[in-house]
């Protein structure tokens, strides 16, 4: 008796739980999806801006010149703050043929690109030749002095 009743108990048991043996969908683990299957599912397409020949310029080794066209320099490298917004430029001033020359870095509101129509053309900056020479070097891994025009320089907020 005590057999039978077992014998039930062990039916009655193996009829509630799901088959072992029964057929699974590739991809597909009790309803969810595997990362296989994410994979699979297209990606959105990349956003896409077109500027114009006519209006986009690089600036890297652009001659830098004064308002009274005197040489100030090449610009080397641009300064941008954390959220990406471009701040200042790193111009190498002075020299003979990178001899003698020391970098130092200007405000970007000093900067103008009115005629940077091909690589031939100048960016004109808001200040002397004298007002740059004074100027402290720049120095990776320093705080960075920035030479601003006058009354353009806004501070940066920075937590040294």
């Amino acid at each position: 008796m005590r057999i039978g009743i077992l014998i039930l108990f062990l039916i009655a048991g193996l009829a509630g739980s799901p088959p072992a043996f029964a057929a699974e969908e590739p991809g597909v683990t009790q309803g969810r999806t595997t990362p296989a299957d994410a994979a699979k599912e297209p990606a959105p397409p990349p956003s896409v801006t077109v500027i114009g020949a006519r209006d986009a310029h690089g600036i890297l080794g652009r001659e830098v010149r004064s308002a009274a066209n005197e040489d100030m320099g090449r610009i080397v490298d641009v300064i941008v703050d954390r959220e990406g917004t471009v701040r200042a430029a790193v111009i190498d001033f002075g020299g003979f043929l990178g001899v003698g020359s020391r970098k130092i870095v200007v405000d970007w509101g000093a900067l103008r690109f009115g005629g940077v129509a091909n690589k031939r053309d100048s960016i004109s900056l808001e200040l002397t030749k004298a007002q740059v020479a004074a100027a402290p070097e720049y120095k990776e891994d320093a705080p960075v002095i920035v030479l601003g025009a006058a009354g353009r320089l806004q501070p940066w907020d920075f937590d040294h």
